[in-house]
């Protein structure tokens, strides 16, 4: 099976969801203007969406409350200290910076409303 998208709930789906276009690159494939507001994002490749939406009857999570290793989105990045740069800019907070011994350099940051985020350059990438 091929994975098609990620779901997240927050607080308010349209800017989230312009936040990350702007920023990280994505696209909006799908979007509804009445509850939930879902948003469908595609990152470049054009292979994967992360679904951006509010659903009242359930709680938003308490992403900035969170450990980021319970749940973060992570993005391979060619360059991720001018990426870490961009996104602190607008608004990102850094949680952690790894440089590991087979080259790679990790990047875990949270997004304006405490989502987090992870810019991956692999030492050896992993995916094709």
């Amino acid at each position: 099976m091929k994975l098609e998208h990620f779901a997240f709930n927050v607080a308010d789906p349209a800017v989230t969801a312009a936040w990350y276009v702007q920023h990280l690159g994505l696209s909006i494939v799908l979007q509804k203007e009445d509850a939930p507001y879902t948003h469908f994002l595609a990152d470049s490749s054009g292979t994967i969406l992360l679904e951006i939406y509010n659903n009242p009857p359930d709680q938003v999570p308490r992403y900035a409350e969170m450990d980021p290793l319970l749940l973060h989105i992570a993005f391979v990045s060619i360059d991720p200290e001018a990426d870490k740069t961009a996104l602190l800019d607008a608004g990102a907070s850094l949680v952690e910076e790894l440089h590991l011994d087979d080259g790679s350099h990790l990047v875990m940051l949270r997004d304006p409303w405490g989502l987090p985020l992870q810019l991956c350059k692999r030492g050896t990438p992993m995916l094709s």
